[in-house]
């Protein structure tokens, strides 16, 4: 990720973290990719092997997080290299929130199916698309992280609109169904709070793409304007 130190060891330390970090990105895809098919197919199955995965994104986690505490202690890193591992652990944070998403989108499908068959008239498949969205824009900030690219950080930013549409219409469709029949109302409440889980995930990989920045660019750019972030990209060494 940075420029080779002095010290190999540290270098291998900093190639280990990262490898680690990029694990835990694998696998919280794997669980969204799950949480997906559950909803597509109301599938409990699916659902359950979800909520079970959730276990070793926890741990893996923590893990990260000793490995932090141990190579800032032994080495007190400073500038870039102090940014880093910041930078890895609002990654690694943030990542496991979007595990927690997808837990929570599995639940609500085991809720669903806990139901009457009101729910299958529901558009639950439509939510597909903003699944495959937010996954992609996870995955393009994990690959943009572990090349440090700011241009496919600010890119992976402006997609995010993309999916706010789609949750925005998502959410407008629900409304007409619960008004049409109230029967459906609990499922579509449900089917409201997936909808909110996948669009968090896309706040998930936004924070990443701002960490790259925040590396690179020695810039914290959360809760800055597009405008701003772009001119700070441009502008800084």
């Amino acid at each position: 990720m940075l420029d080779k130190h002095l010290s190999t060891q540290f270098d291998s330390e900093l190639d280990a973290l990262s490898s680690r970090v990029m694990e835990l990105g694998g696998l919280v895809e794997s669980q969204i990719r799950q949480a997906t098919y559950a909803l597509a197919n109301f599938s409990d199955e699916a659902a359950g092997q979800v909520v079970e995965t959730e276990h070793r994104v926890n741990l893996m986690e923590l893990e990260i997080d000793r490995e932090l505490s141990s190579i800032i202690a032994r080495r007190q890193p400073t500038a870039r290299d102090l940014r880093l591992l910041m930078a890895i652990s609002r990654v690694t944070a943030n990542l496991e929130r979007v595990g927690d998403e997808a837990e929570r989108v599995a639940r609500m499908v085991r809720s669903i199916l806990a139901r009457s068959g009101t729910a299958r008239s529901l558009p639950a498949g439509e939510l597909r698309v903003a699944s495959d969205l937010a996954s992609a824009g996870l995955r393009k900030s994990l690959d943009a992280f572990a090349r440090l690219d700011c241009a496919s950080a600010v890119a992976i930013l402006k997609e995010d609109d993309a999916l706010d549409r789609e949750f925005d219409g998502f959410v407008r469709k629900l409304i007409t169904y619960m008004m049409e029949d109230p029967r459906t109302i609990s499922s579509s409440l449900d089917l409201l709070f997936i909808a909110k889980a996948i669009e968090r995930i896309g706040d998930h990989a936004k924070n990443i793409s701002e960490c790259i920045i925040y590396v690179v660019k020695g810039a914290d750019v959360r809760h800055s304007t597009m405008e701003q972030i772009e001119s700070t990209v441009k502008s800084r060494g």
